[in-house]
């Protein structure tokens, strides 16, 4: 009885584990000119993932000086059923080595450095549809609305001359959302689903709440294994 409990759990904990998120990253240098990559986002607020929102980004690399990095993007709002409506008002990224200053043009001309976004925390920066604060958070009511795209550049500025740059974490930031209940904003985390220059990988990050149960069911399974390779002791004859 105790050996089905254990293997139970090892199944929920192991079954559990394609739902991890994954925080991807690319490297870009001289040599990927006119290379793209894709990123594909989610959606999801401090309570969970939301059913239907997401967004997609192709970014080019259309230049390179010593310091700076110009890529072109290419936004599509792809948030479907039960989504009824919503608006991607940004999108950003960190960067390394850090950039000193950052402009962009087409759909999203606004620019933000250092700032908080809400569910994912400070970073290096970020382009929006409007407001002229220096916040990530949003602003405005520009950006691309459910089935629509937009499209720009942008110039990432560096106080030294660089050889590659590298960019990581990437988010969008969702406003004016229906069809979701009483959420009406909310932020989408990035995985890169294809590259046709730069290098790129994805490190696996536990979603919360996830840590726990896989190592419980590592654990069970760790368990079961001792006890079924565990050497048998005679009885010392009588």
């Amino acid at each position: 009885m105790k050996n089905r409990i254990l293997t139970a759990l090892a199944a929920a904990a192991l079954t559990a584990l394609p739902g991890l998120a994954h925080a991807d990253v690319i490297t870009l240098g001289s040599s990927d000119l006119n290379k793209s990559f894709t990123v594909d986002y989610n959606g999801y607020t401090g309570s969970g993932t939301i059913d239907g929102l997401a967004s997609q980004i192709v970014f080019t690399l259309t230049g390179t000086t010593a310091n700076s990095y110009t890529l072109s993007y290419a936004v599509s709002n792809t948030s479907a059923s039960p989504i009824t409506g919503s608006r991607v008002s940004g999108f950003g990224f960190n960067t390394d080595p850090t950039i000193s200053g950052a402009s962009s043009t087409g759909t999203y001309s606004v620019t933000a450095l250092n700032s908080n976004v809400p569910n994912v925390g400070t970073v290096d920066v970020c382009f929006k549809g409007g407001g002229g604060t220096n916040s990530c958070a949003g602003g405005g009511g520009g950006g691309v609305n459910l089935g629509d795209s937009g499209s720009g550049t942008l110039t990432l500025s560096f106080a030294s001359p660089v050889t590659s740059l590298t960019l990581s974490d990437f988010f969008t930031r969702y406003q004016s959302i229906s069809g979701a209940g009483s959420t009406t904003s909310a932020v989408g985390s990035g995985t890169i689903s294809s590259s046709s220059g730069g290098s790129s990988g994805g490190t696996p990050v536990p979603e919360p709440g996830m840590i726990g149960l896989f190592a419980l069911g590592v654990g069970a399974l760790m368990l079961r294994r001792s006890r079924k390779t565990a050497p048998v002791r005679q009885l010392a004859a009588a």
